[in-house]
């Protein structure tokens, strides 16, 4: 199951969109109906998750809690992507994409470190063949 929190209000988020993307990364990387949570916070609490979890007192655009294990009830979690909304649009503002692009590719980012792509030569290829293969939007 996907599922979609917006914890944030200011920037409007088009979360049907993002979940169909979660589906159709599940299915490329043939995942048996695993548990995936995707937040959507602001600069603060991204502060905060940073600030814990990284010793980094600032907020970043994205981080991702995997958890890959089976519960007792079968499912398989796979674990949760947080996305800092006000993060993503400065940096979409600066790549001179939406705000809509720059949130995919921060889902796409944090799943793929969800299945244990490691930041360097891994994961961007990963996401380059993605991209190229027109997976995006």
């Amino acid at each position: 199951m996907i599922e979609i929190l917006n914890r944030q209000k200011k920037h409007p988020i088009r979360t049907r969109e993002l979940r169909r993307l979660l589906g159709r990364l599940v299915a490329r990387y043939r995942l048996a109906d695993p548990e995936v949570t995707l937040a959507f916070v602001g600069s603060a609490a991204m502060r905060t998750l940073n600030r814990r979890f990284r010793k980094k007192d600032r907020p970043t655009d994205v981080l991702s809690f995997p958890l890959g294990k089976r519960g007792p009830d079968g499912r398989h979690y796979l674990g949760d992507i947080v996305i800092a909304v006000p993060v993503a649009f400065r940096q979409a503002r600066e790549k001179g994409h939406s705000l809509k692009r720059e949130l995919e590719l921060l889902a796409v980012h944090g799943f793929l470190h969800l299945l244990g792509f490691d930041h360097g030569a891994g994961i961007e290829q990963e996401e380059a063949r993605l991209a190229a293969g027109k997976f995006l939007s």
